[in-house]
């Protein structure tokens, strides 16, 4: 299905997992697991397709990449939940304040109903399917809009979860813009957005004339921030491989280092020999994943044209014989100094493999400079020192933290992943995500016993007596 060739309906597909929510509102463990294992056995056998579709639609994109930043990801995920989810799904006992006994109370956890999710191109499997798993382990329905930047991997998507789910259980929906935007504004019972901040305001906008609650992961400008005290080579070297994982073009990304004032030169250098580590080459390499499309290699070009037209230093860094250059994809890592504060690599979510540089003269200093600016999705801390990491802890908030090295938080199963501000609300993975998609309803169960009487009307002295009594209690 695709913009010029819609599917008969999105709202007939809507209104089919809508009706057989409401019709099976408990979801029992073994209907979830069966699901959950449904997802298993489709990535067990049709993980090298799958990898072959990626790359396909980026070009360049290595297998070994899709394996340990897809697929990896979602085994792991699926083994937690299907390790937890009988214990997730039990009703939770909650303590009863003495002036409300002997009344018991508990939250019941129930499915939302009926989750969209629409996903982005960068990981076009782990950020699809995630959610999706997630959802299915909270027992509700699902709609998937895959990224249309990623037509082939969608394709398959819809062609191996239409064998295995029928469509009031799991729908994958392709298609351009108009189809996001129709999508968007279905009423979910819940909405799960991985993107960019602005098109994540628009989810936001359409979804909020439904009054559908969203859970967006968005972008943003998340800074490594180098103290003293920290080894040069081995931060560099940690760097190197979050920025240059899929090229730069993950929400996690290292967007720019802060590092003391005249280490400048010294990072250049480290970073240099950490790429050439990593990669040899860039040009015809298979670890080095390509730019999605000739759009957004014109974009990031043109972040670099503006930045050396004000006057930064570039450091191209390019290991291999064969330069990255004229129509190639495979984008060599450039290194900016000197930036003009509205320089649009500072402004800008960058996605690629550009990394500003920025020296800073004190601590107070670099964090005042990340402070300034929207809360990022992460942020990076290298350095031995407790005293000074504890204070960037204390004095920043962002969507997580990784300390001494970079994206590796994301990689924790039971850390929840999420945004704050602009780079995103909600998080997910783990028993977060479960509960992020499911309802905890609350319950309490009044005991014939119960004296709620005594604070009924008309109000007398009987009532002044019994509220000194609760005042005392509380």
């Amino acid at each position: 299905m695709t913009s010029s060739n819609p599917p008969p309906s999105l709202r007939f597909l809507f209104d089919a997992q809508h009706r057989a929510s409401r019709a099976q509102p408990v979801v029992p463990l073994a209907v979830r697991r069966e699901r959950l294992l449904k997802i298993r056995a489709l990535l067990d056998a049709h993980g090298a397709a799958l990898a072959r579709a990626v790359q396909a639609d980026f070009g360049v994109r290595s297998a070994q990449l899709t394996e340990i930043a897809d697929l990896f990801v979602l085994r792991t995920l699926l083994a937690g939940l299907l390790k937890n989810l009988p214990r997730w799904m039990k009703p939770v006992k909650v303590r009863t304040p003495l002036y409300l006994q002997p009344a018991r109370a508990w939250l019941q956890r129930q499915p939302l109903g009926v989750v969209g999710v629409i996903s982005p191109w960068n990981y076009p499997l782990q950020l699809s399917l995630g959610p999706v798993i997630t959802a299915l382990a909270a027992g509700n329905r699902v709609m998937l809009k895959p990224s249309e930047l990623t037509p082939q991997t969608s394709a398959l998507l819809a062609e191996l979860t239409g064998q295995r789910f029928a469509p009031d259980e799991l729908c994958v929906v392709q298609g351009e813009g108009r189809v996001a935007a129709e999508f968007a504004g279905l009423p979910f019972d819940h909405l799960f957005f991985t993107g960019s901040t602005a098109i994540g305001r628009k989810v936001a906008e359409a979804a909020a004339a439904n009054l559908t609650p969203t859970t967006l992961e968005l972008g943003g400008k998340s800074p490594c921030l180098l103290d003293a005290s920290c080894e040069l080579a081995a931060a560099a070297l940690k760097i190197a491989h979050g920025k240059l994982l899929n090229a730069g073009q993950t929400c996690i990304a290292p967007d720019y280092v802060l590092l003391p004032r005249g280490c400048e030169a010294a990072f250049g250098e480290a970073f240099a020999k950490a790429v050439a580590s990593l990669f040899p080459a860039i040009e015809g390499n298979p670890d080095y994943a390509a730019i999605i499309s000739p759009r957004h290699h014109e974009r990031l070009r043109a972040l670099l044209a503006q930045a050396e037209g004000q006057g930064a230093r570039l450091q191209v860094v390019n290991p291999g014989a064969n330069a990255a250059g004229g129509e190639s994809r495979q984008m060599a890592p450039v290194l900016v100094f000197g930036l003009a504060p509205d320089a649009r690599l500072l402004n800008e979510e960058i996605f690629g493999p550009i990394l500003p540089v920025l020296p800073y003269d004190s601590l107070d200093e670099a964090i005042g400079y990340i402070n300034a600016r929207p809360r990022p999705l992460a942020l990076y801390w290298f350095g031995t020192d407790k005293a000074a990491r504890d204070q960037v802890l204390a004095r920043t908030v962002s969507g997580g933290v990784t300390v001494n090295d970079t994206l590796m938080h994301i990689a924790h199963p039971r850390l929840p992943f999420g945004g704050v501000g602009e780079s995103g609300w909600g998080a997910y993975h783990g028993e977060t995500g479960f509960l992020r998609l499911t309802q905890q309803k609350p319950v309490l169960v009044q005991s014939k016993w119960a004296r709620g009487d005594l604070l009924y009307p008309p109000y007398g002295r009987r009532f002044e007596q019994v509220m000194e009594l609760l005042k005392r209690l509380v």
